[in-house]
């Protein structure tokens, strides 16, 4: 699935409030970017994806059935 893809179904899913959905989004637009992007710059983009993925925390215990 591309980004593209995947953006459209988090629009048609309500997904917009599911940061986890957003931080997929975000790690496949990078994936697409990445023969353009220096290693440098791939690095902090994905060091930056993987700190806010890290800051979503454990939201998700006890609520596994709900949200996965």
């Amino acid at each position: 699935m591309n980004s593209q893809d995947l953006a459209k179904y988090i629009e048609q899913t309500d997904g917009m409030g599911k940061s986890w959905l957003l931080v997929q989004l975000r790690l496949q637009q990078l994936a697409e970017a990445k023969l353009d992007l220096s290693p440098e710059e791939y690095v902090l983009r994905l060091e930056d994806i993987h700190q806010d993925m890290m800051n979503l925390g454990e939201w998700w215990v006890g609520i596994e059935k709900e949200v996965f």
